[in-house]
């Protein structure tokens, strides 16, 4: 499948596959209460956490019965929780379309060393053939193409009655493009894209399936 190009660009076009440009309206008094130097245990550390999370749930319209964190190692750091701890009950399907996608895939199969795994890639520029799913499966896959610009149409691809789970690499995506929260279980981003924030720290967003995973299934 070949992407189609977007009709419009956007107005601020500082995106990169590092950190990006600071929001508008953006300057250093911003972090004038910032709990610099302290634990994030600590009462004021924890309730900055908390209201992250809570502004997280309410911009992206997380179900109520959805999980967050925040976890260490950015975007990659939550990925590799999930993908360590959540795979191997089940077949799992591998999309992949830049170098990101390929990572996941590289870690599935060389690192996971799972045997049961379907790779469904796409040259840079492309799109993999999402009809092709197996909805029995687990699915890994990144919304937005960082180093690409290709992101998946919708959600219309993931069946609502699926058996696997599905685990969405969004940290170019969140914040920026609609995210389908029904159709996603476990979904990661970071603060560096769309919000142009620091990259030291991970969302990981867990549904009741996922969940459900964590609490049954031990890996091998």
């Amino acid at each position: 499948m070949t992407a189609a190009k977007p009709a419009s660009r956007p107005n601020v076009p500082h995106f990169s596959s590092g950190p990006c440009a600071k929001r508008p309206g953006w300057n250093p008094d911003n972090l004038k209460d910032a709990a610099l130097g302290r634990s994030h245990r600590a009462k004021v550390g924890k309730a900055k956490l908390k209201l992250a999370i809570e502004l997280t749930r309410e911009v992206l319209e997380v179900p109520a019965d959805y999980k967050i964190g925040i976890v260490p190692a950015s975007d990659t750091g939550a990925v590799e929780m999930a993908l360590w701890s959540l795979l191997g009950a089940r077949p799992v399907t591998t999309l992949a379309w830049e170098s990101f996608g390929e990572g996941w895939v590289s870690d599935i199969v060389k690192e996971l060393k799972l045997k049961d795994v379907t790779k469904l890639n796409a040259a840079y520029g492309e799109i993999p053939d999402l009809s092709k799913v197996d909805p029995a499966s687990d699915v890994v896959f990144t919304w937005n193409g960082t180093t690409s610009g290709v992101r998946v149409p919708n959600a219309d691809w993931i069946s609502a009655t699926r058996e696997g789970l599905t685990i969405c690499d969004a940290t170019s995506a969140a914040f920026a493009q609609p995210l389908d929260f029904a159709k996603l279980d476990v979904v990661t981003f970071s603060w560096q894209k769309a919000l142009g924030g620091e990259a030291a720290h991970g969302m990981l967003i867990l549904s009741p399936r996922a969940v459900e995973r964590l609490e049954t299934y031990k890996p091998a």
